[in-house]
């Protein structure tokens, strides 16, 4: 062999070895460096609070940081599905059986999607709600949002919960949940009040028909007041119910409520004049008969209609807005309509009372109950 091949290999072998070496002392001083219990670097290292936690303590710091944040995406929708609710439910780490309230700040912002992907913020802000959270076994669930007409194809919201870590018990989960009419059930409501618009329509042109012999003057309370509920009852079953699906606009839902409370007002006068006809026969004045009625259910009218209207015009500017539970703003409507309310009842009941004492003195009312016994 060339000695001086022999002294070249020699020469790189010990060059590997003092790599190699190097390299082991290189990881020594690594792994001290990152091993914080060692008793040579314990006191040189800055104490970390993560390391004396304890199992509980560390899952809890674990789930609220992840947890108060949340990116959700609706399911594909159309006009059928008529309105769009978001849940949660809260689920705690707790055994007992232990009862608790505790208080919650909600915040949302909303996006659209539209049918060719453009996203756009609904109303541009984010919405902040003081949610109540009880619980006993389970947690009750919360309403997030709810929108009473859908514009969008999809909606994207993004949640945030700011004070989740104030609850006495872990987090296990966190459950949002989707809620929309079925499709099926809107277009079986929709064939439901057409045919109910057809009959209703049917029944008031017959009935016109069978008066059209007789002069207005010769008509009674009972047929006078039925060619009035008849055509509002054609306004109850809402004609114009599919506007809701074929225009996305608040309008024709409003329409629909309105209505409906002028049929059901029209309805409670109708037994307030019919009862109380019963002992006035012959000519009804306007400022004694109809009047004092008129005041007592158009209170009523009204008082239903504007709850309504607040109730939507909420719902459109804040869709965090329940009115279940944010009814401070409205308090003073409610007793105001509940005070109404229980006026008419009481004055119906006098009125009832009336007639059918009334009833009992007319005369040929005891020989028929004779006659029939």
């Amino acid at each position: 062999m060339d000695p001086d091949y022999a002294a070249f290999e020699s020469a790189l072998c010990n060059e590997f070895k003092d790599f190699c070496k190097k390299v082991s002392d290189a990881y020594k001083e690594l792994k001290e460096d990152l091993t914080p219990y060692r008793d040579d670097r314990y006191y040189r290292l800055a104490p970390m609070r993560l390391y004396t936690l304890s199992k509980r303590y560390f899952v809890l710091v674990f789930v609220v940081f992840f947890v108060g944040h949340y990116s959700l995406e609706s399911p594909i929708l159309s006009t059928y599905n008529q309105q769009l609710w978001l849940t949660c439910r809260i689920e705690l780490d707790k055994s007992d059986d232990s009862s608790f309230k505790s208080n919650l700040t909600i915040s949302v912002k909303i996006q659209g999607i539209a049918e060719d992907a453009t996203v756009s913020y609904v109303d541009n802000k984010e919405h902040t709600r003081a949610r109540t959270i009880s619980c006993a076994q389970k947690c009750e669930e919360i309403i997030v949002v709810h929108l009473g007409y859908l514009n969008y194809t999809r909606y994207k919201l993004a949640v945030r919960f700011d004070n989740l870590n104030q609850l006495r018990y872990t987090i296990k989960v966190v459950t949002f949940t989707w809620k929309t009419y079925n499709p099926t059930f809107s277009q079986v409501e929709i064939w439901f009040r057409f045919v109910f618009v057809v009959l209703t329509f049917m029944v008031t042109c017959l009935f016109a028909h069978s008066l059209r012999k007789f002069s207005m003057r010769d008509w009674g309370i009972e047929q006078k007041w039925m060619s009035v509920l008849l055509p509002l009852l054609l306004l109850y079953n809402d004609p114009f119910f599919p506007l809701t699906f074929l225009v996305n606009s608040w309008f024709p839902g409003m329409l629909d409520d309105l209505f409906q409370s002028l049929f059901l007002c029209a309805l409670l006068l109708f037994w307030l004049c019919v009862y109380h006809g019963i002992r006035v026969q012959g000519e009804r004045k306007c400022m004694t008969f109809y009047l004092p009625k008129l005041l007592i259910v158009g209170l009523l009218w009204l008082a239903s209609v504007t709850l309504g209207i607040w109730q939507t015009v909420n719902e459109l500017r804040d869709p965090t807005y329940q009115y279940r539970v944010d009814t401070g703003n409205f308090q003073g409507m409610k007793i105001f309509f509940l005070v109404v309310a229980t006026m008419y009842i009481l004055y119906l009941l006098f009125l009832v009372i009336r007639a059918c004492s009334e009833l009992r003195n007319m005369p040929y009312v005891g020989k028929m109950f004779c006659q029939v016994n």
